[in-house]
């Protein structure tokens, strides 16, 4: 059976979700589905969907990730398109999504207008935007690349009339008098030296641009720390994802800019992955 080959061969790779990735594969381009692979579906694909699948393994074999061949990742409520600027959407930073709405439900907190710095897809801004039907987004990134797939996602979202993407470096491309009721952010965290220690999918295929954090990881949070004051709206709150073992000195980072810390939450995995905290008391 064609299912059963292909979930060998990626297995054989040292693939652990051989399984998972084999059904994506089915359902994705030859449209069927679990049922339909357990009562003997896949055993005469047109032989153009078989060409396209074992393709599709064959890269994957490779060693390039599937979401990136495939050219989606699932995020959130949606489906998010990548291109080579973008990273692709990890459910870990699911957990920014859920602390927003933490907050929401503790205090009642609905944020209107909502800066996302840097974008990448997207994700997180126009997952925002759709949990918060009234509000508008700014998302900004240096990469063009970046800028365009947030577009296009945000298009296909049916967002494009509440979002606005804007090219450039953190907030250089924002008006002076510009304000928001909250800042989120997944910045590039990977201190460089340990960019070469990555995953070579990691390496070969994502964005570096995205990855490189400076040489502890924490430049762009010290960067964002000192600037993102002025650009909150009194009571505005700000969220951070941030890599494993950064806590303690990304704290001391945000506290040394007089902000306070509200919390830090774990992500599925049980590792601290979210920042949350304001200026002032309220």
């Amino acid at each position: 059976m064609v299912y059963q080959t292909i979930k060998s061969q990626l297995a054989s790779a040292g693939i652990e979700a051989a399984d998972f990735e084999a059904r994506i594969l089915f359902e994705d381009i030859a449209g069927l589905s679990l049922s339909d692979l357990v009562n003997g579906g896949g055993r005469d694909l047109p032989p153009e969907i078989h060409h396209k699948i074992f393709s599709i393994v064959k890269r994957r074999v490779a060693g390039e990730s599937l979401w990136r061949i495939l050219g989606y990742r699932d995020f959130w409520k949606s489906r998010f398109y990548l291109s080579d600027d973008t990273l692709e959407p990890r459910p870990d930073t699911e957990t920014l999504i859920e602390e927003v709405l933490r907050e929401t439900d503790r205090s009642g907190f609905s944020p209107q207008k909502i800066l996302d710095l840097g974008t990448g897809t997207g994700c997180i801004l126009l997952s925002l935007l759709q949990e918060y039907q009234t509000a508008t987004g700014v998302g900004i990134d240096l990469a063009k690349g970046a800028c365009l797939t947030a577009a296009q996602n945000a298009t296909h979202l049916g967002l494009q009339d509440r979002v606005k993407i804007l090219n450039g470096s953190w907030f250089d491309p924002l008006p002076p008098d510009s304000r928001f009721d909250l800042i989120v952010s997944n910045p590039p965290y990977i201190p460089t030296e340990e960019i070469r220690n990555l995953d070579s999918i990691v390496q070969n295929h994502d964005p570096i641009l995205a990855l490189d954090g400076g040489k502890d990881g924490l430049s762009p949070y010290k960067y964002l720390c000192s600037n993102l004051k002025k650009y909150l709206e009194p009571g505005g709150i700000v969220f951070f994802e941030f890599g494993v073992g950064q806590v303690d000195d990304l704290t001391r980072i945000v506290e040394e800019t007089g902000a306070t810390l509200i919390r830090v939450a774990d992500d599925l995995g049980g590792h601290p992955r979210v920042l949350k905290f304001r200026y002032g008391d309220n």
